[in-house]
This record gives C-alpha cells, structure tokens and sequence, in this order.
C-alpha cells in the first residue's frame, strides 16, 4: 500500500541528545534576528576549551516536490544572491514562527508555483550544515498537484518549469540540480514515485 501519512518516522528524533559531551562556558549573541548567530566558548569531552561560532537551533525549512496529477515534476529556477546565480530547486522556505510544517509547505507549494497537492508524503528530515547551523530541514513530496497563480515576494526571481518526472532525475544524476537539500528530497522521493509506478 502507498504511503499517504504527512509526516516521516525520523522527525521526531531530530531533537538535541539528552546527554551532552561538550559543556557550554559563555555564550554571546554576534548576529541577531532571523538568521541568528552565536559565539561559545565550550569545554569538549577531551577537556579542551574552544571558541563556536553557529546558528543554534530553531530555524527550520521546508522542502516540497510537487508531483502534477499527469506525473510531471515541478521545479523552479531561483536566482539566488550570495552565490550570483540561478540554481535549479524544489519549492521550499522557512517555517514562521507558530507554523506547523504541514501548514509551511501548503503554504510554500501556492507561493512559489501557484499548487495545490491532493496528497502528501513526509521525506526523512535532515541537518544541512551540522558543523555550522542547527537548522532542521524537512523534505515532503506533494501528489495530484494542480497549479494555478504563483505569489511570489518581491525580492524572489522564480521561474516554475513542470517537466517530465524522467527528466528531472536525470537532471539530478547529471549534476545539473546543485541545490543540495532539493537533491537530496529528489534522491528519498524517488522510492515513493518508483513504488507507484511514476518512474
């Protein structure tokens, strides 16, 4: 039977250990806001003192693959400013405060390609940067999706192109989607189109 449940089984468990091998001494604040940065100076379990600058946890993200009812992909081209270019994505952003992650694609999917999804499948969720950010990611892949109007921000340059799901895994296997979390929601959806006979 075809899994149809919103959520994955690891979400829960990405959540901090109970027990911790590092002690934190001093923490400071170096940037604030959304995208927040910390400074800690932190005791390891060899005994060393070192100086940790990351984003703590708290942020988190969404990642959709929109599949249409005809079995196309639906991807976007976004111009993305620290790297100066236009990277091939899956729909995605951040959870707002309050959101549920549910809510947060729904939301994203209309946004950014104008759809709505009659079915939902949660993907493993995943760290992106441990060494850096606590940041939470969490992939789902979105079925039966009808598209309509798109309301993007102002500041976004996206442009949806729906294809065929062949071409965007072969795409993904020629290293031209080199978005990292986009890659890797196509690589854990690819055993839920395979099993429903889309690939």
């Amino acid at each position: 039977m075809a899994d149809t449940r919103d959520e994955h089984p690891n979400w829960p468990g990405l959540v901090p250990d109970e027990v911790q091998p590092w002690e934190t001494l001093e923490s400071r604040t170096l940037v604030d806001g959304f995208r927040r940065v910390l400074e800690d100076r932190a005791r390891t379990a060899s005994g060393v003192e070192v100086t940790y600058q990351y984003r703590p946890r708290g942020p988190r993200a969404v990642f959709v693959l929109p599949v249409t009812a005809a079995g196309e992909a639906v991807l976007i081209r976004q111009y993305r400013y620290p790297l100066r270019a236009t990277v091939w994505e899956v729909v995605a952003g951040g959870v707002e405060r309050g959101e549920e992650l549910l809510g947060a694609a729904v939301r994203e999917l209309a946004e950014e390609v104008g759809g709505r999804a009659a079915e939902w499948v949660g993907l493993p969720g995943f760290y992106p940067q441990p060494s850096i950010s606590g940041v939470v990611f969490y992939p789902l892949l979105a079925l039966g999706v009808t598209l309509g109007e798109t309301a993007h921000e102002e500041s976004e340059v996206i442009e949806r192109v729906v294809m065929p799901l062949g071409e965007a895994y072969r795409m993904l296997e020629a290293g031209e989607i080199q978005d990292g979390p986009s890659s890797l929601t196509l690589w854990h959806a690819r055993r839920h189109l395979t099993g429903r006979g889309l690939l």
